[in-house]
């Protein structure tokens, strides 16, 4: 008859068989390759859950072990240290890889490869970008477009005359202006005063 307690021992060993683990090997064998490439290079989908669940994994036989000053316990969690910082520095190398691509996608667009060698949170990541980056563009030819606007509808005039201060057309005070003085106004005022004889328009 098979007690309970080896019952209990049998079922976390089969889960242990059916969920896969990333091993500190593996972590660090991505972290070598993108390193070394200057392309994004390709994980497996469940890499992030996987990562998880080996340092939760490191994580709990640290806390569960009663000597904190044994070897065993030493071991566990210098090997929890060195796989999180591989961690991090692999996600800051992609992170930059993923800034790099946005740019270049910016200008010329980027291979599928690339785009399929992102993580599913790493496309969302990048589609946020390429969307910033599209609305800044968008934004200067936006701005551009209306000093454009602004300077086609304004005439630069010289007076030639002394000039008493005046309402333009939105009833704001214009002036007053000294002869010789060379200003840039609305196309409409500069008009008037060209025909009143008070001012001449400057070539530019």
């Amino acid at each position: 008859m098979i007690s309970l307690e080896h019952n209990n021992t049998f079922k976390r060993f089969s889960l242990l068989i059916c969920k896969k683990m990333i091993t500190y090997n593996e972590l660090y064998e991505a972290l070598r390759k993108e390193r070394y490439s200057e392309q994004l290079q390709p994980l497996p989908k469940s890499f992030i859950k996987e990562v998880f669940e080996y340092l939760k994994d490191k994580r709990n036989i640290a806390n569960k072990e009663t000597d904190l000053f044994s070897d065993a316990v030493i071991k566990t969690k210098k090997q929890f240290e060195n796989a999180h910082s591989v961690f991090r520095e692999l996600m800051l190398r992609r992170k930059k890889k993923l800034l790099e691509l946005a740019f270049i996608a910016a200008q010329t667009g980027i291979s599928k490869r690339d785009f399929d060698n992102m993580l599913s949170f790493e496309k969302g990541v990048f589609d946020k970008i390429m969307h910033a980056l599209e609305q800044g563009d968008k934004e200067v030819g936006e701005e551009l477009k209306g000093r454009k606007g602004e300077v086609s509808k304004n005439k630069l005039i010289v007076f030639i005359k002394d000039t008493d201060e005046f309402l333009d057309l939105k009833g704001s005070k214009l002036g007053p202006f000294k002869k010789g003085e060379i200003i840039n106004i609305p196309q409409e005022i500069a008009n008037i005063l060209i025909v009143d004889g008070r001012a001449e328009a400057v070539e530019e």
